[in-house]
C-alpha cells in the first residue's frame, strides 16, 4: 500500500529528507518516530502528493505520487498537526463539505457525517461553530474528516495530542479497528507509549536518514541486544545443580532467584523450564526484564548524535 526507494526532498541546500526507503502492507501500522525537524512531516507531505520529492519514488495504493497526484489524494486520509478547520462552520456543514469534496453521494454523505460525529462523541455539539470547540473536540473533528471517505490509507500526525484520556483512548481503539479492516495507517507520534501498543514497524527518523526500522522486538535485540530473563523462587532454593542450555548465561545468583541472559527464547526458555522443573524446582516467576521503546529511542538517538558520519 506504501512503498518507497530512495525518497528525498531538498530545500535549497537542506536535504529535509534523504534516502527513505519504506514498504508498508495492507493492515499494518507504521509509526515514524523522531524530533522535531527529523524529516517526518516532509516524509508525509510527500506521500500525500503535496511535495515531489527531489529525488527518489513513492507510490501509495498503486499510485505514483508525482504521476496520480490526484489519485493518492481520493485514496487517503490526512490528519496533520495544523488541522486547517474552517471555524465559522458547524461540524455538520464542515463534514458535509468535505463529503462534497470527496465525491460522496448526499445519502451516504449525511449517513457518514452522523456516523463519524456520533462515533467521536461530537452529535450534541454538531450544530455549533467550530470556533467554540476545545482543542479535543477540535482533533477528534478533524480525524472524523480525515475518516469521511473510507480511506484505505490514513496518514496521522500526532492524532491523540490534546485529548483527554478518555477520548484519547477511543481514537487509539479506533486505529486499532482500522488495522483490522485491512487499512495501511502511517503514525507520527511523540507518544512511546502509544505507538508501543498500536505499530507493527517503527521507523526512527534523524536528520532526514531512517537509523532504524523494524518490529518492537526486533528493535530491542537489535539496539538493547540479547533479552534478559529474572527466574524468581518462592523460597530459598539451591539452584547450583541447575544446568543451562546453551545460549543462557548466567549473569546473577541469589538464594532465591537467578537472571540470565537468552540469546533464543522461543527455542531455549521451554528447554530451560522443562530442566526446572525437573529438579523441583519452586518457580514463582520467569520473566524478561522490562525493556520498553523509550529506552530503544534514547539510544539509538545518543548513539546518532555520537556519530560524527551522521549528518
Amino acid at each position: 500500500m506504501i512503498e518507497t526507494h530512495d525518497l528525498s526532498k531538498q530545500f535549497h541546500d537542506f536535504w529535509a529528507v534523504d534516502g527513505i526507503n519504506l514498504s508498508v502492507q495492507a493492515g499494518q501500522i507504521l509509526a515514524l518516530l523522531g524530533q522535531n525537524g527529523a524529516g517526518k512531516t516532509t516524509t508525509v507531505r510527500m506521500l500525500t502528493a503535496l511535495l515531489n520529492p527531489t529525488r527518489g519514488w513513492a507510490r501509495v495504493a498503486g499510485y505514483d505520487v508525482v504521476k496520480n497526484g490526484r489519485d493518492v489524494r481520493a485514496s487517503i486520509g490526512v490528519l496533520t498537526e495544523q488541522h486547517g478547520l474552517y471555524t465559522r462552520m458547524s461540524a455538520n456543514e464542515y463534514l458535509e463539505f468535505f463529503g462534497q469534496v470527496y465525491g460522496l453521494d448526499p445519502s451516504h454523505r449525511t449517513q457518514r457525517r452522523d456516523q463519524l460525529l456520533e462515533y467521536f462523541g461530537l452529535a450534541e455539539a454538531a450544530q455549533r461553530r467550530i470556533g467554540e470547540y476545545s482543542k479535543g473536540m477540535r482533533q477528534k473533528l478533524a480525524l472524523a474528516r480525515a475518516m469521511m471517505h473510507d480511506p484505505g490509507v490514513l496518514l496521522l500526525d500526532e492524532p491523540t495530542s490534546a485529548m483527554d484520556p478518555e477520548s484519547a483512548r477511543l481514537v487509539r481503539d479506533e486505529i486499532a479497528r482500522l488495522k483490522s479492516s485491512k487499512r495501511t495507517l502511517v503514525l507520527c507520534s511523540h507518544n512511546l507509549t502509544e505507538v508501543e501498543s498500536l505499530a507493527d514497524q517503527i521507523a526512527i527518523i534523524y536528520r532526514g536518514r531512517i537509523l532504524k526500522i523494524g518490529t518492537l522486538d526486533q528493535l530491542k535485540i537489535d539496539v538493547l541486544g540479547t533479552p534478559e530473563y529474572e527466574i524468581k523462587f518462592a523460597w530459598d532454593w539451591d539452584s547450583s545443580g541447575l544446568e543451562l542450555p546453551s545460549g543462557a548465561n548466567l549473569l546473577s545468583r541469589t538464594a532465591n532467584s537467578l537472571k540470565v541472559r537468552i540469546e533464543r527464547p522461543q527455542e531455549i526458555n521451554p528447554i530451560l523450564m522443562n530442566r526446572l522443573s525437573s529438579l523441583s524446582a519452586p518457580v514463582m516467576a520467569f520473566q524478561e526484564e522490562p525493556r520498553s521503546l523509550e529506552q530503544v529511542y534514547l539510544k539509538v538517538m545518543s548513539d546518532a548524535k555520537g556519530n560524527t558520519n551522521v549528518h
